[in-house]
């Protein structure tokens, strides 16, 4: 039997190409912005919600069209010509997840779809709303949930965290799906909650010396300060550089930021210590953090002495 019309190339709208090119396109954009910023978050949801569309459509260009238009909006995902002047319409983000789930019931679990819906939701709340949903959530409550989607979702393309986000940031990745993962890391609460018990059975007036000796021990030391969720008092994070420096000139002024993973979390007032980005994960400590430095533009720049260790040469000539 002969055909007399032949389909041509699957439309953008549905091709999974054209929508893991997207999605690589808001990693990029979500990996320059700072962390703890709404853009990121929202870059990530858009993301993630481009990615899941990506994996639908690469099983079937067909499963993204919408229902209700009917068999044409299927006939036109196919490759043919498009028999409405109507822009190509697609199923709704709720449904995209719900349809994964069912193809991959063994990848795609309830906590990845119950992830996906929630960060989607937030991108929603951000964009059809007053809401400023990324505003209030700190990255250590939703990154390790994304990115464990994201190398869900890749997975069923025969991708990994590398395709969509590179070298660096998908071992940073690798990291905190790793730490949300230790089931074991969540027995910090009972240490936390000792140590509050402890500091709650102090006098007021030792609380307040306390607390007074922590904020000054934390800002005259080199971290991240914090609030303690043990006593509420200053303590500091610890951790190590996850991104290159970037330098920013402004009135002969080098403003010096750099992002950094935490690795451990001392407070001095209480005397409560975590070690492990597990257990800061779990105690709710364990987002990127930023570490700014402000320099004089003459003197970051100036050139290194040549005999630093040696005294001014002060001899007057004979």
């Amino acid at each position: 039997m002969k055909k007399t019309i032949e389909p041509g190339k699957t439309p953008a709208a549905w091709d999974p190409e054209a929508l893991f090119a997207k999605a690589q396109r808001c990693a990029e954009q979500m990996i320059e912005m700072d962390a703890d910023s709404w853009q990121h978050g929202l870059m990530a949801s858009l993301s993630l919600e481009l990615l899941a569309r990506a994996a639908l459509a690469n099983v079937s260009p067909v499963l993204l069209t919408d229902p209700n238009q009917a068999w044409v909006q299927t006939y036109h995902a196919l490759g043919y010509p498009a028999l409405e002047a109507r822009a190509p319409s697609s199923v709704a983000t709720g449904e995209v997840l719900k349809r994964l789930a069912a193809i991959f019931p063994t990848l795609f679990t309830k906590e990845v779809s119950s992830a996906c819906t929630r960060i989607t939701g937030n991108r929603n709340a951000e964009l059809h709303s007053g809401e400023t949903p990324f505003d209030d959530a700190p990255t250590s409550t939703w990154q390790p949930q994304f990115y464990e989607a994201c190398a869900v979702l890749l997975a069923t393309m025969g991708y990994d965290l590398h395709d969509l986000f590179g070298k660096e940031e998908a071992e940073i990745a690798a990291k905190l799906i790793a730490a949300a993962a230790d089931k074991s890391a969540k027995a910090v609460a009972g240490d936390i909650e000792a140590h509050r018990k402890v500091w709650e059975a102090k006098e007021e007036n030792e609380r307040k010396t306390e607390k007074e000796a922590a904020a000054l021990w934390a800002v005259r030391r080199s971290g991240h300060r914090v609030d303690c969720p043990a006593c509420g008092s200053m303590a500091l994070l610890f951790g190590d550089p996850v991104s290159a420096p970037q330098l920013k000139l402004k009135d002969d002024e080098i403003t010096e930021t750099q992002e950094y993973l935490p690795t451990h979390f001392e407070c001095v007032a209480c005397g409560l210590k975590i070690n492990g980005l597990s257990r800061l994960n779990a105690a709710g400590l364990g987002g990127r953090f930023k570490r700014t430095s402000v320099y004089d533009a003459a003197e970051y720049y100036a050139p290194e002495e040549t005999y630093p260790d040696f005294e001014d040469d002060n001899n007057e000539p004979f």
